[in-house]
C-alpha cells in the first residue's frame, strides 16, 4: 500500500466532486474577470488613441482655416492663434490641451481650463515633461512619469521667419480610466467569491443527494453476508445512478442464484449421496466368504456407484445452468433436429415410436441441449409405459414460437403431481410402467434447459390418455 492510499480513502467521491466544480468554477469566472479587465483595458487605449488623433485634426483644421478675431485675418503669430484655439476648448477631467513656444523647456502658453483638483499633476506643472515632448521628434508618444503614465499628441505650428517655434500639445492621463477598470475588475472577484461560497453550499447538497444511492451501494455491499443476499436498492428515477442500482441489484440477483444452487448442490448431494453410501457399506460390512454372496454383493455395489455418478452428473448440470455458457445457440433446421432426436429415442424401448409432426423452420438454439431435454423426455415416456404402447415425437411452428414435444398414452400424471414433477428430487405419486431408476433429477434437467433457451416446459394431457411434455421455444433463444 502506497502512502497516499489511506489519504485517498478518507477523501470521499462527494468531496472530490465539489472541488473539482469549485476548481473549474474558479478558472472559469477568473477568466471571465481577466478577460473584461483586458476588454475594458483595449477599450481604454482605443478611446484615447481616437481623442488624441481627434484633437490634433481639429487643431489642424483651425490653422488651416482659423482668422484672428482682431483683424479677420489669418495667423500669422502662434501666440495669438494658440490663445484663441485654447479659449474654445474644454478638456475633458484627464485631458490637457497645450499651446507651447519658445524653445524647449518653455511653460504653455495657455490652458483650456483650471481645475481645483486633479486627479494628477497636470503636464503643464511639469518643465522637464514639457521640454521632452517639445523637442520629440515624434508626433506621438508616451511618457512614463513618477506620477503616473501620459499619452500625448504634437502638431508643430510653421511660424515663419521673426517668430519663436510653437506647437500644440494634447495630453491625456489614462490612470483614471484604467483605474475603473481594475475596480470593475476587483468587483467582479469579489461577485466570483461570492458566487463560489454558493455553488460550496449547493454543490455540497446537490453532490450529497446524487451520491446517496452509491453510498446506499457501499452501506449494502458491506452488510452482504453469505447467509443473506436478499437486500436490495431502491431504484428510483431513470438517471446514470439509477442505471447503477439495477446494475447493483442485478449483480445480487446472480450472486443470490449463485449461492442458492451451490447451497442446493451441497444440500442435495449431501442427502442423495448419503442412501447408496449407506446400502454400500452395509453390503461391505456384510459381506462374507461365499463367492455368490460377494458376487451379489459387487453387484449391488456396482449398481450405486453408477447411480451415485449418475446423480452426481445430473447435479453438475443443473449447477451449470446457471452459468451464463449454458446455452449456446447457433441456427439449426427444425425438421433434422426432430428427426435425430426420433432416431436416437427409438433406441430406449420397445415402443410404438411415432414421428408425430417435423416443422420445417430454421431456429436458434443449442441443438445438444435440446436433443438431451427430448431424450430424458422419451426416457421418462419409455419408463412410465409397457411395451407396445405408442411414444410419439414431433415438433410445430406456433405464431410466438415453436414446440417440441413427446407424447405418451401411459396413465397420465396425477394433477396433485403436475405442480412438483419438475422440481428436483421429485417423483410422481402414480408410478406408471417399469420402476424408475433415475434420482428424480431429469425433469429438473429438462426445465433447466427450456429456461436456458428463455422457454418453458409444459405438461399438457394426451388425447385419449397419457402426458405429453412440451418444449415451448422462441425462434431465437433468448439467452
Amino acid at each position: 500500500m502506497t502512502t497516499a492510499d489511506p489519504v485517498r480513502r478518507w477523501v470521499s467521491a462527494r468531496l472530490r466532486i465539489l472541488l473539482w466544480l469549485l476548481l473549474v468554477m474558479a478558472v472559469a469566472l477568473g477568466a471571465v474577470a481577466t478577460a473584461t479587465r483586458s476588454v475594458l483595458l483595449r477599450d481604454v487605449d482605443h478611446r484615447i488613441n481616437g481623442l488624441l488623433v481627434q484633437e490634433a485634426a481639429e487643431f489642424a483644421n483651425f490653422v488651416a482655416q482659423g482668422v484672428d478675431p482682431s483683424d479677420g485675418k489669418k495667423f500669422s503669430d502662434p501666440n495669438p492663434l494658440l490663445r484663441v484655439f485654447l479659449a474654445r476648448q474644454y478638456a475633458d477631467p484627464d485631458e490637457e490641451l497645450l499651446g507651447l513656444v519658445g524653445r524647449a523647456g518653455m511653460g504653455p502658453a495657455s490652458k483650456a481650463q483650471e481645475r481645483e483638483a486633479r486627479a494628477y499633476k497636470p503636464l503643464a506643472d511639469d518643465s522637464a515633461s514639457l521640454a521632452a515632448v517639445f523637442e520629440s521628434p515624434h508626433a506621438t508618444g508616451t511618457l512614463n512619469r513618477p506620477q503616473g503614465e501620459v499619452r500625448w499628441a504634437k502638431v508643430v505650428i510653421d511660424s515663419g521667419p521673426g517668430h519663436e517655434s510653437a506647437a500644440f500639445v494634447v495630453a491625456i492621463h489614462p490612470k483614471g480610466e484604467q483605474d475603473k477598470a481594475n475596480d470593475i475588475f476587483l468587483m467582479l472577484l469579489a461577485i466570483s467569491g461570492v458566487a463560489l461560497l454558493m455553488t460550496t453550499g449547493v454543490g455540497w447538497a446537490v453532490a450529497g443527494r446524487i451520491l446517496q444511492p452509491v453510498r446506499l451501494v457501499r452501506t449494502t455491499a458491506a452488510q452482504l453476508t453469505e447467509q443473506d443476499l436478499t437486500r436490495r436498492i431502491p431504484v428510483e428515477g431513470r438517471d446514470d445512478i439509477a442505471a447503477l442500482a439495477e446494475t447493483f441489484n442485478a449483480m445480487l440477483d446472480r450472486l443470490e442464484r449463485a449461492f442458492a444452487a451451490q447451497r442446493e448442490f451441497v444440500d442435495d448431494a449431501g442427502h442423495e449421496l448419503r442412501t447408496p453410501i449407506t446400502i454400500i457399506r452395509g453390503h461391505l460390512e456384510l459381506m462374507g466368504d461365499d463367492p455368490v454372496d460377494r458376487e451379489e454383493t459387487v453387484r449391488i455395489v456396482m449398481e450405486e456407484l453408477d447411480r451415485m455418478s449418475r446423480i452426481v452428473e445430473d447435479l453438475l448440470l443443473l449447477a451449470k445452468a446457471e452459468r451464463p455458457d449454458f446455452v449456446s445457440a447457433e441456427p439449426v433446421q427444425l425438421g433434422e433436429l426432430t428427426a435425430d432426436v426420433f432416431v436416437k429415442a427409438r433406441a430406449l424401448g420397445e415402443r410404438e415410436w411415432t414421428l408425430a409432426g417435423v416443422a420445417d423452420a430454421e431456429v436458434h438454439v443449442d441443438a445438444q441441449r435440446i436433443t438431451q431435454a427430448m431424450v430424458q423426455l422419451a426416457q421418462n415416456a419409455v419408463q412410465h409405459t409397457v411395451p407396445g404402447q405408442r411414444v410419439s415425437i414431433g415438433s410445430r411452428s406456433r405464431e410466438d414460437g415453436i414446440e417440441l414435444y413427446v407424447a405418451d398414452t401411459g396413465p397420465g400424471v396425477q394433477p396433485q403431481d403436475a405442480e412438483v414433477i419438475f422440481e428436483r428430487f421429485r417423483r410422481g405419486t402414480a408410478r406408471r410402467g417399469a420402476r424408475a431408476t433415475g434420482a428424480g433429477l431429469g425433469l429438473a434437467i429438462v426445465k433447466a434447459i427450456a429456461e436456458g433457451h428463455g422457454g418453458r416446459v409444459e405438461l399438457r394431457p394426451t388425447e385419449g390418455g397419457g402426458a405429453t411434455f412440451v418444449l415451448a421455444l422462441q425462434r431465437e433463444a433468448t439467452l
